[in-house]
């Protein structure tokens, strides 16, 4: 397809609300969109231009990321104390606060001057969230709500999958696989949010490897603007062995979970779009 990335994010973003633009005009309700990607793979960059081209055919609407939503880094050193330490580091299904993201979806409907829905937002800089007098609000109910993240619409793995370690963190750091199977069994608790999904939209890496390359490119941008906690490349080859299990359970099993599936190359220029 298209090789320059804002050219094609925008063609990408036209086909995909062409797709769906019968069910968004139909919903009673806000039309809920999620948009699943591995780290790196240009999920927030395609849900902004999404949200203009949506606006602009008359669509109010509104971007959620599943990211904004994770725990406080008090909270999450609370996790590791009591359950396992490896959960001071965010990312995995666990360290999310799903509850307080079904409630601000629960509000929505109803978003008004009168009762706006404030949401969080995290700063990874510090990794940890703003405080709630800065969280944004929504003051009218959208048409359109796009939900992006790295994990949406992941299902459980099976027992027997969660045995071998995967990696030398795993190996090392987790030798009896507690974390591994308290993070399968949280995963449990995202269903009910992946069933609210209106439609499921993935944006399909060709393998772990390239994605781990994607990430470590985006940090090093970070490092490169001496942006606070950013990461080394031996500080980030630790942080992604964090994602590593469930990113390629991802890879082998979302397109076929997915409405709509985007396959990129290792350049992340598009080399397919299918719809269920």
């Amino acid at each position: 397809m298209v090789n320059d990335a804002s050219t094609q994010n925008s063609t990408l973003a036209g086909h995909l609300l062409d797709q769906y633009a019968g069910r968004i005009a139909r919903s009673k309700r806000p039309y809920l969109l999620g948009l699943s990607g591995l780290q790196g793979s240009g999920k927030s960059t395609l849900a902004r231009e999404l949200k203009r081209q949506a606006e602009a055919r008359g669509w109010s609407t509104e971007v959620l990321s599943l990211d904004d939503f994770y725990y406080n880094r008090s909270d999450r050193e609370a996790l590791a104390h009591q359950i396992h330490p490896l959960l001071r580091t965010r990312g995995v299904p666990g360290t999310h606060e799903i509850e307080l993201l079904m409630s601000v979806l629960a509000a929505l409907p109803t978003a008004s001057d009168k009762l706006p829905v404030p949401y969080p937002r995290f700063d990874k800089g510090r990794d940890t969230r703003i405080p709630p007098s800065r969280w944004p609000k929504i003051t009218r109910s959208p048409k359109l709500v796009i939900l992006e993240g790295w994990a949406l619409g992941i299902r459980p793995q099976l027992q027997s999958a969660l045995e071998p370690p995967i990696n030398e963190l795993e190996r090392n750091e987790d030798p009896d696989g507690t974390w591994r199977h308290w993070v399968n069994k949280q995963l449990r608790g995202y269903q009910p949010l992946w069933r609210k999904l209106d439609a499921l939209i993935v944006l399909q890496a060709p393998n772990w490897d390239v994605v781990r390359q994607w990430r470590s490119q985006q940090e090093e941008a970070l490092l490169a603007r001496h942006a606070p906690l950013a990461m080394d490349a031996k500080a980030m080859a630790r942080f992604l062995a964090h994602y590593e299990r469930l990113s390629r359970h991802a890879l082998a099993t979302l397109p076929a979970l997915a409405d709509s599936c985007v396959e990129y190359d290792t350049q992340r220029h598009v080399i397919g779009l299918s719809h269920a």
